[in-house]
């Protein structure tokens, strides 16, 4: 199994055990909800920045997580757009990525001869409270590379702006026995 594919899988699992703990979560009893206290966020600065944003079109979205000295991580999952992968999810690792301040820039892996640069701020949005829709923004400038088989490559540019995804709850925190 390739690397990229093995990192997808586990995200995806990652991310199906957060979305089975937020729904237990919404169903447990107000006096079950008293008694949890807020998940520990981390330190590192920029890290409020992290979590999943829109991206090209319905469906797709990009994942950023900010970690230790503005380092980025994440990817871009996306429809396929050639004959061979039309509908079919594709997920573009971050080989770079950097948050400076509210600047932020990342370069994928090439999947399928695709690319992309994004290179622009995180500003905030039209959501009211933390964890609302569009409470951040990405704002800036996307590049997607595409090479074609005969390995001639091209650039298309074009202004963008990506909303945070609204975060409902965090799961709660792991009972001590």
């Amino acid at each position: 199994m390739p690397i990229h594919t093995a990192r997808f899988c586990a995200l995806k699992v990652a991310y199906f055990v957060l979305c089975t703990a937020m729904l237990a979560s919404a169903q447990a009893s107000p006096e079950d909800k008293a008694r949890q206290s807020p998940a520990p966020r981390s330190t590192a600065p920029g890290a409020e920045y992290s979590g999943m944003y829109s991206f090209s079109r319905d469906g797709e979205f990009v994942q950023v997580t900010v970690e230790d000295q503005g380092r980025v991580t994440g990817f871009v999952s996306r429809y396929g757009d050639s004959e061979s992968d039309r509908g079919v999810f594709l997920d573009h690792f971050f080989k770079s990525g950097k948050l400076d301040g509210n600047q932020l820039a990342f370069t994928t892996e090439t999947i399928h001869g695709v690319s992309f640069e994004f290179r622009g701020t995180v500003e905030r949005g039209e959501g009211k409270n933390p964890g609302d829709e569009a409470y951040y923004v990405l704002k800036g400038t996307l590049v997607e590379n595409t090479t074609d088989p005969a390995k001639k490559t091209s650039s298309r540019s074009r202004p963008v702006a990506f909303k945070s995804f609204p975060q409902d709850m965090v799961p709660p925190p792991a009972e001590k026995k």
